[in-house]
């Protein structure tokens, strides 16, 4: 299983990951033209429905240090919605790969907006989301199921800004683990923080932040984290300013965001016995090998945007097999509800974590899409979004009270069976 994107080396995937930027964006902006001038103009005045197809787009990175991530949803959207119709229209999605790139999504999306699309479906990635969200909005085009728990797809869904979210939070999944944590006889000063050194990493450590806050952290530490998150520059030294370490997004340089987190302990004379990450699974992986290559006795934690079966095979591929813990935002890969065996069905070897959040994405958009009553509008879209209230495979989907479908958290951790679900008993058996 998961075969078909494991086997680059680890020095590929390091070349790839410096690899001129702006060569890079030069080269996609050339290719999304050449694409676009292949397309019809009708689809980008008719809302991106034909009198024979709705077109779908999405942008990700499908290429590039973080590319199983794009390449596993791409999956589980096409097994989701391929051979579809709705009203007899063919759904299509096209997919442009932006390398997990701020500037080559504006890049991309531009040109799926010009080409016409009705909706934007699974789209990887919070730095992401932040630079093409305007550009969404000024379309009026729904950003449906996007590859993010970060609060700016909860908090700015607007009419103006229409947001249509799968998963849970990445401000749920930290209060779970934390929550868990402290049931196993952790204190607020025992946690420490790993992030990437963007709005994903920062949109964690504000997760992380608020529920150390209603657990009764101290005042000094939580000025401390507001200090880390509200640190500007580009990019924001933020290493060296407390029990947090950051990492520059697609690099695999860990060890300044390490060597933070030993200062604060020297510093402090305060231990780090639970380090949450915030990150993708190539850097988090080489992270929590060098840690367990320098004796560190940490248990760390993953947010589910790591990518848990690329992340689960470097670890394995580094010699770590245990003591990792991990939220997940679709039910375990052993689970007997429906929807995980209809996926798994489908999906055949790229069936996995990340494939089944796409599956489940292209699912519930397909039984919107064809309960919309009168004419297929975006704003009927919308509509119907705000009443959608149903069982999906066994996930319960409920957009009537929020724009978020499901609050599905389960705190997992690593055995050699793979993720199983996690308690505060065997998280005690876990802990340094």
């Amino acid at each position: 299983m998961l075969s078909r994107f494991v086997n680059l080396s680890q020095t590929i995937r390091v070349a790839r990951s410096i690899l001129s930027f702006s060569l890079r964006s030069s080269l996609i902006l050339i290719s999304l033209w050449l694409g676009a001038c292949q397309k019809s103009s009708d689809r980008a005045t008719n809302e991106g429905i034909t009198r024979r197809a709705i077109y779908l787009g999405s942008v990700l990175p499908l290429e590039g240090q973080e590319e199983a991530l794009g390449n596993y949803m791409k999956a589980g959207l096409e097994a989701a919605l391929d051979g579809e119709k709705v009203r007899g229209r063919r759904v299509r999605v096209s997919f442009q790969n932006d390398f997990y790139e701020p500037p080559t999504a504006q890049l991309a999306m531009q040109m799926a907006l010009e080409e016409g699309i009705f909706i934007t479906i699974g789209n990887v990635g919070t730095p992401t989301a932040k630079v093409t969200l305007p550009r969404l909005a000024e379309k009026g085009v729904p950003a449906v199921g996007f590859f993010t728990g970060a609060g700016l797809l909860r908090e700015n869904a607007s009419p103006a800004q229409p947001i249509v979210n799968y998963r849970a939070s990445y401000a749920q999944e930290i209060e779970a683990t934390v929550r868990l944590a402290l049931e196993a006889g952790l204190t607020p000063d025992d946690i420490c923080a790993y992030v990437q050194n963007d709005s994903y990493g920062m949109a964690g450590l504000a997760g992380l932040k608020t529920i150390l806050e209603q657990v009764g952290a101290s005042p000094e530490l939580l000025d401390t984290y507001d200090r880390i998150i509200n640190t500007a520059g580009n990019p924001p030294q933020r290493n060296n300013l407390g029990p947090v370490g950051v990492y520059q997004r697609n690099t695999p340089d860990f060890q300044p965001g390490y060597d933070s987190l030993k200062a604060w302990e020297k510093s402090t004379r305060k231990r780090c016995k639970f380090v949450m990450t915030g990150g993708a699974y190539s850097n988090i992986a080489r992270f929590v090998q060098h840690a367990r290559n320098e004796g560190e006795t940490w248990l760390i934690s993953a947010l589910s945007f790591t990518g848990a079966d690329e992340y689960r095979l470097n670890l394995e591929e580094y010699g770590v097999t245990d003591r990792i813990v991990m939220t997940q935002v679709v039910p375990l890969l052993n689970s007997d509800l429906p929807i995980v065996r209809e996926a798994e069905e489908a999906l055949g070897e790229e069936f996995g974590y990340v494939a089944l959040e796409g599956y489940i994405v292209g699912r519930m958009t397909l039984k919107i899409l064809n309960d919309v009553p009168g004419e297929l509008t975006r704003e009927n879209f919308m509509k119907q979004v705000a009443t959608s209230r149903f069982d999906l495979g066994g996930i319960e989907i409920n957009l009537t009270d929020d724009n978020q479908g499901s609050d599905l958290v389960v705190v997992s951790y690593l055995t050699p069976e793979g993720f199983r679900e996690l308690n505060a008993e065997t998280l005690k058996t876990l802990l340094p």
